[in-house]
C-alpha cells in the first residue's frame, strides 16, 4: 500500500505559480515604452525562444513537482508478516562430561554414543518449538551458557550438532547448571519458564547443591524436568564388573526424580533411541507450544525516487540548455 507521512506538503505545488502572479503584476505596475517596430529580432528567432522558454518552464514545473513529491516522504506498506511467540523461555541444559561419550547406545542398529543420540533427538525437538525462546547450558566439571535465550532455533540446531564431550571437564556439575540456569532466567519476564536437564550420571563436581539450586529455581518459577540418559546399572554391571563402574558414569535416578519433583516437573529414563525420543514428545505434551501472532508490515522508503529523477532531469536540461548555447554561438 502506497502512503504519504507528510501529504500536506502536496499544498506547496501552486506556490511557483502564485509568486510568478504576484512578480507579474509588481512588473506591471512600472511604466515602459514599447516599439515594436525597432525591434531587431526576426520572427522566427522569437518563436524559437518562445518555445525554448516553455519547454524551460515545464522542466522546472517537473522538477518542483518531484521535489514537493520527496518532501511527502512517499512509502510503501507491504504484506504483513506475522510470527508466533509463546511466551516461554526454555533452557536446555545438557551434560557433556567424559561419560557421555560411553557407546552403549544404538542408532539405525549400529553403535551410538550417548551425545551423538542426544545431539539426534535434541535437535528434532527443538525443531518443533517454533515460538518458543530456548538457550543452552552445557556442564562437566563446569557449568557454560553455551547458547543464551533465542528466538533462532536453526543456529540453536547448527550449535548443538557440533558439540562434543570432554569440553567442559570430565566430571558431572548438576548443581552448578541449575544454579546458572536459575541465574540465567532470573530476570526473563516470560509467563513460564521451563528446564529440561539431561544427564547420564551423578552430581560429582561443583560447588552448587543440586537440592538447594531446585529450590531456588522453584521459588522463581521455573520447572525442571529430568532426564537421565544411558544404560541401567545392571548392564554396566556387565560391561565393568559391579565393583569397576567408573565413577559418575552410574545414574542417580533418586538425585533427578528429587529435582524434578521439587520444581513441580517430572523425571524420565532414557535406555535407548525410542525412550529419548518418546520422552521428548512427552515433554511436548506437557509443554505444549502457546501459539500468539505478532505480526508487522514492513516500510520501504519511497522519497528517493522522485528526488533522484527531479535531480537526474534538471541535470540532462541544463546539460542540453548548455550544449544549445555553444552550438548557437559557433558562426
Amino acid at each position: 500500500m502506497l502512503g504519504l507521512d507528510w501529504w500536506w506538503a502536496l499544498l506547496l505545488l501552486p506556490l511557483p505559480l502564485l509568486v510568478s502572479r504576484l512578480l507579474a503584476k509588481a512588473a506591471n505596475t512600472q511604466l515602459a515604452l514599447t516599439v515594436p517596430m525597432l525591434s531587431r529580432q526576426p520572427y522566427e528567432e522569437r518563436s524559437i525562444s518562445q518555445s525554448s522558454s516553455r519547454m524551460h518552464g515545464l522542466y522546472l514545473w517537473i522538477f518542483w513537482i518531484c521535489l514537493i513529491l520527496a518532501a511527502c516522504r512517499p512509502f510503501w506498506l507491504g504484506d504483513p508478516i506475522s510470527r508466533t511467540v509463546s511466551g516461554r523461555d526454555l533452557m536446555l541444559a545438557v551434560d557433556i562430561s567424559g561419560s557421555m561419550s560411553e557407546a552403549d547406545m544404538t542408532i539405525s542398529s549400529k553403535p551410538a554414543s550417548r551425545i551423538d543420540v542426544l545431539k539426534l533427538v535434541v535437535g528434532q525437538f527443538i525443531e518443533r518449538r517454533h515460538g518458543d525462546r530456548i538457550g543452552l547450558i552445557l556442564f562437566g566439571t563446569n557449568a557454560y551458557t553455551y547458547v543464551p535465550l533465542t528466538f533462532d532455533l536453526e543456529a540453536l540446531g547448527d550449535l548443538l550438532a557440533d558439540i562434543s564431550t570432554g569440553l567442559a571437564g570430565r566430571h558431572t556439575a548438576i548443581g552448578d547448571a541449575l544454579g546458572l540456569a536459575v541465574k540465567s532466567m532470573r530476570k526473563q519476564e516470560s509467563r513460564h519458564k521451563v528446564l529440561i536437564l539431561v544427564t547420564d550420571g551423578s552430581n560429582t563436581a561443583g560447588f552448587e547443591n543440586p537440592i538447594v539450586a531446585a529450590q531456588a529455581a522453584a521459588r522463581q518459577g521455573l520447572t525442571i524436568h529430568t532426564i537421565g540418559i544411558g544404560t541401567d546399572a545392571e548392564a554396566l554391571a556387565l560391561n565393568y564388573g559391579a565393583q569397576n563402574i567408573p565413577t559418575g558414569l552410574a545414574l542417580n535416578e533418586r538425585l533427578l526424580a528429587n529435582l524434578a519433583e521439587v520444581s513441580g516437573g517430572q523425571y524420565f529414563r532414557a535406555t535407548n533411541l525410542v525412550a529419548l525420543e518418546q520422552i521428548y514428545f512427552e515433554l511436548d505434551k506437557l509443554e505444549p507450544v502457546d501459539y500468539e501472532y505478532q505480526s508487522h508490515r514492513p516500510r520501504h522508503e519511497l522519497y528517493l525516487l522522485p528526488l533522484s529523477a527531479g535531480l537526474m532531469l534538471m541535470l540532462l536540461h541544463l546539460l542540453a540548455r548548455l550544449w544549445q548555447s555553444r552550438t548557437s554561438s559557433q558562426p
